[in-house]
């Protein structure tokens, strides 16, 4: 597996046990460079940048950050 692949399919696994969009799990890791504990802070955390970067990412009118539904119309 090349290494883009590898990354796709943690961030992928990541998303999905903490039940939050693709989206939103990648834009997470591009702000914490990758570091998935720096991830992991954002996550529990939050940060202003995660949400406009995520929607940027995609065409959809929700996002999901673990339990809360995110409506583009918020952001």
């Amino acid at each position: 597996m090349n290494p883009m692949k590898k990354e796709l399919h943690e961030i992928k696994s990541w998303a999905t046990v903490r039940q939050t969009s693709l989206e939103i799990a990648e834009a997470i890791f591009e702000l914490a460079n990758y570091d998935e504990v720096v991830a992991e802070q954002i996550w529990q955390e939050g940060s202003d940048e995660v949400l406009p970067l995520a929607f940027s990412k995609t065409n959809a009118d929700q996002l999901f950050w673990g339990e809360q539904t995110i409506e583009r119309k918020n952001v």
